[in-house]
């Protein structure tokens, strides 16, 4: 998978520079592919941050070849409402209210908003309407933050 490709291409260059690539998005396009890195640091993500990863992973991508045709690089923070993806990203947010969309429902429902109260390496937990609902990780569709407005 193409996707997996470019997370073993950029990773070493992102940690390189003192980030972290907290996930990255590829879709495929007919005239124009997109490429998305979220990269995060402890104290916070600059625009400045974004420009010196962009042109190190522009470069690398330039000598690497690995997307076909033209594509498009975007490098951004992974914000207030960053997504979550693995078990890592789940973990340091128990107690904090997430939002899950599986790929296929679990009993009859696809969409969980509410506390994440356990994550684990292959589920979590999330709260809704007072009962828990326990999610393999591996049938997440999208999840993300959703801090309270």
């Amino acid at each position: 998978m193409l996707r997996d490709t470019l997370i073993g291409l950029v990773r070493p260059v992102v940690e390189g520079l003192g980030y972290t690539l907290w996930d990255l998005e590829y879709s495929p396009g007919r005239g124009n592919s997109f490429v998305r890195l979220y990269i995060d640091a402890e104290p916070g993500i600059t625009l400045d941050d974004c420009e010196r990863v962009s042109r190190e992973v522009s470069e690398l991508l330039d000598a690497a070849d690995p997307v076909p045709g033209q594509y498009t690089l975007e490098v951004s923070s992974p914000g207030l409402d960053r997504p979550l993806r693995t078990a890592a990203h789940f973990a340091p947010y128990v107690g904090e209210t997430v939002f899950v969309e599986l790929a296929h429902p679990l009993d009859g429902r696809r969409r969980y908003k509410g506390p994440l109260r356990a994550a684990g390496a292959e589920t979590v937990e999330v709260e809704v309407d007072g009962r828990s609902y326990v999610l393999p990780i591996s049938g997440i569709r999208k999840a993300h933050l959703a801090p309270d407005a």
